[in-house]
């Protein structure tokens, strides 16, 4: 009863953060612009995410909980240190300064409990991994064909038009929530997938609870990022908005609608760097932007794997030889960044602020 009880508040929590992050971010740029106060956005973008998960995240549940790993995997112990490792994956990045994405990080420590049991599917997997490499692949190339549409004179000019104004205002808003739903459909199972594959909850239980907890972590939680990635970048242009809302909305939801998990994170990157390759050239994708994107999709799912892999066989197998090999892997790791650190005065990677204003240089 007691492991039922944490692993449901770790599953609350993590869900929670992911309504503070993700959610939030949604509104970024309607409370940027002055269309929406930063109540109205949180809470819009809260019953977004909940709509979202509770009408369309039953796929990517299905995926996360028995798709990647035969559900009888998942015992409540299991269930427990699947969601502990993915959100202690999530404290250390941050420490660290690495922005994770939650898709990858559930991933990743569902693959490290079916490692330990040698019941991964691999074809699952391979499929989900080419659609992290597809989809922000896809981003790029859309952001880059909406960008150089924007620049032609005709439309350049149509836009600066007063009338149109209030229309792109209003799109701002509708691409916004569209993202935010889109983010609850796909999100939600990172939090309750596991809890439903060892039955500690239903399915409609589990999405509905999560949506719901998604939700509150936008409205209570989500503050600081809104107003990060709103007011302190003020010249984004709302056309631009539209084009990075609704292409990672878009994405998103067709991979929702497969039931496959994406970092949403990754592909609004993607986007920025489609936008900024139109104004900059070649020299854009030089930039550390591009190195981050690389180190969230590959340390993201390994991290997770790794801490998911290590507990389970320490508290669960009681195989402490592993968890010395493991050991061993992460003290090198943890001493390269070191290196690198004390060789590059910039350790911390680019924040999203930093991103965004990649598309206002040229």
């Amino acid at each position: 009863m007691l492991l039922t009880v944490i692993a449901i508040s770790i599953g609350v929590l993590f869900a929670m953060n992911i309504g503070a992050s993700g959610a939030a971010a949604s509104m970024g740029i309607a409370y940027g612009s002055g269309t929406l106060t930063k109540r109205t956005a949180l809470c819009l973008s809260g019953i977004a995410v909940f709509l979202g998960a509770y009408f369309g995240g039953g796929e990517v549940v299905d995926t996360i909980g028995s798709g990647i790993v035969p559900g009888s995997t998942f015992t409540v112990a299991i269930a427990l240190i699947v969601l502990a490792a993915a959100t202690l994956s999530l404290l250390l990045a941050n420490l660290f300064g690495i922005p994770l994405s939650t898709s990858e990080v559930a991933v990743g420590s569902v693959v490290g409990a079916g490692v330990v049991y040698q019941s991964v599917y691999v074809g699952k997997l391979a499929w989900i991994a080419l659609f992290w490499l597809f989809t922000p692949f896809v981003a790029f190339v859309i952001a880059v064909i909406a960008a150089t549409l924007l620049k032609t004179k005709p439309i350049h000019q149509w836009m600066q038009q007063k009338k149109i104004r209030p229309i792109f205002a209003i799109l701002v808003v509708i691409m916004g929530s569209f993202e935010a739903f889109s983010g609850g459909m796909n999100n939600v199972a990172n939090a309750v997938g596991p809890l439903v594959a060892a039955g500690i909850i239903g399915k409609d239980q589990g999405i509905f609870g999560g949506g719901l907890a998604i939700a509150l972590g936008a409205i209570l939680f989500g503050h600081r990022v809104i107003e990060t990635n709103g007011k302190k970048i003020t010249d984004l242009r709302l056309e631009e908005g539209c084009v990075l809302s609704g292409t990672g909305a878009g994405i998103v939801m067709i991979a929702s609608l497969l039931g496959i998990p994406v970092p949403l994170t990754q592909i609004t990157t993607s986007s920025i760097i489609g936008m900024g390759f139109v104004k900059q050239g070649i020299a854009v994708v030089k930039k550390d932007i591009v190195v981050k994107l690389l180190t969230v999709w590959i340390v993201s799912p390994v991290l997770s794997m790794v801490l998911s892999y290590t507990i389970i066989q320490l508290v669960i197998v009681k195989n402490i030889y592993p968890v010395i090999a493991m050991a061993g892997v992460m003290i090198s790791v943890l001493g390269v960044l070191f290196l690198v650190k004390k060789t590059d005065g910039r350790a911390t990677p680019l924040s999203m602020k930093e991103e965004l204003k990649l598309i206002k240089k040229g």
